[in-house]
């Protein structure tokens, strides 16, 4: 273990790895905190994978964060001159001033109201925001003069951008602000059931929309009807296809623009993919009546759901890492990170 710790430690310097681990701790205490609801809330169960994809991710990126190290450390090494160094000064410690209070608030109302959105959200800010504003104040300093650079150029800058998703993956298996949620659920499940009830009516079936219920033709004589519950809104495929495209946006690609691409197509898919279920569902009712609907063709439709989305994604990986040359000149070898 020793030998291990020396092998992954020896080019960190003392004060980053200490805001390393501290940020780890941070983290520690945010999945200790989050686990309560990925154990009672199946639209964040997927959590429990969130630990083990940030360690991947940390590990995998683990020699371009000893070169980012290296480059900061390196004479002349680029940083960010003029009103852009005041700014990322005022930011830097802003942030950690700002995430240090979210993450006290947080904690202080968990221990007295115990596991609450207010509290989680909090909690998973505050960590966020501190782990990323450590990382930047303690990156080390330049040898001799720096070079002037643009903001982005910073070489602090693009070596934090490498903890963005191990920092920010936290808020998307957190749960939303009650408030949010419900009001984002209501939205979803409004819009699906308009739809579904278009699809099935342009085809001249007949059904009747009554608020989120679908009235379809009674079957052997029963009353047959297909409620679309908040279950069936969305909000599990969106944030489970929302951290899906997140790690392999993290993991695949290599500039800024196509991460967020692929995230926003995760939640594109995300919604046309449960509108299928809908479907699913509601032609399944036709053909068989709603009281056939039992919980596992719910389960078994809305995890189909999720794992379409994930092989959407994938397939569209090639086609954000295809490189086009005009002129024969070699594409750009300059990446990005997240």
């Amino acid at each position: 273990m020793t030998a291990f710790w020396k092998k992954w430690t020896a080019s960190v310097p003392a004060p980053f790895l200490t805001a390393l681990l501290l940020g780890a701790g941070y983290l520690g205490f945010v999945a200790w905190d989050q686990h309560h609801w990925w154990r009672l809330k199946e639209d964040y169960s997927f959590g429990w994978l969130v630990p083990a994809f940030v360690a991947f991710v940390v590990h995998d990126r683990w020699p371009r964060i000893l070169a980012a190290l290296r480059a900061c450390a390196a004479p002349g090494s680029p940083r960010a001159a003029g009103w852009s160094y005041w700014l990322l000064q005022i930011f830097g410690y802003g942030a950690l001033l700002g995430g240090g209070g979210l993450f006290l608030f947080g904690a202080l109302y968990r221990a007295g109201a115990g596991a609450e959105y207010p509290g989680t959200l909090a909690i998973t800010l505050g960590a966020s925001t501190l782990l990323l504003a450590s990382l930047f104040l303690f990156a080390p300093e330049a040898e001799g003069v720096p070079g002037p650079a643009g903001l982005s150029a910073d070489a602090r800058v693009r070596l934090v951008a490498l903890f963005v998703f191990p920092a920010l993956v936290w808020l998307v298996s957190a749960p939303m602000v009650s408030i949010i949620e419900q009001n984002l659920s209501s939205f979803l499940l409004q819009r699906v059931t308009s739809l579904v009830f278009f699809f099935f009516d342009t085809l001249g079936l007949p059904i009747q929309q009554e608020g989120n219920v679908l009235v379809l033709p009674e079957f052997n004589g029963m009353p047959n009807q297909v409620g679309v519950e908040q279950a069936c809104s969305g909000i599990r495929s969106l944030t489970g296809c929302l951290f899906a495209g997140s790690f392999l946006a993290a993991v695949f690609l290599d500039r800024g623009w196509k991460k967020v691409a692929l995230v926003g197509l995760s939640l594109i898919l995300a919604f046309c993919t449960n509108l299928l279920r809908g479907l699913f569902l509601t032609g399944w009712a036709y053909r068989y009546g709603s009281e056939s609907m039992e919980k596992q063709v719910h389960d078994i439709a809305g995890y189909s759901v999720l794992g379409l989305t994930v092989v959407g994604l994938l397939c569209l990986l090639p086609l954000f890492n295809l490189k086009i040359s005009f002129g024969g000149r070699p594409p750009d070898p300059k990446r990005g990170s997240g």
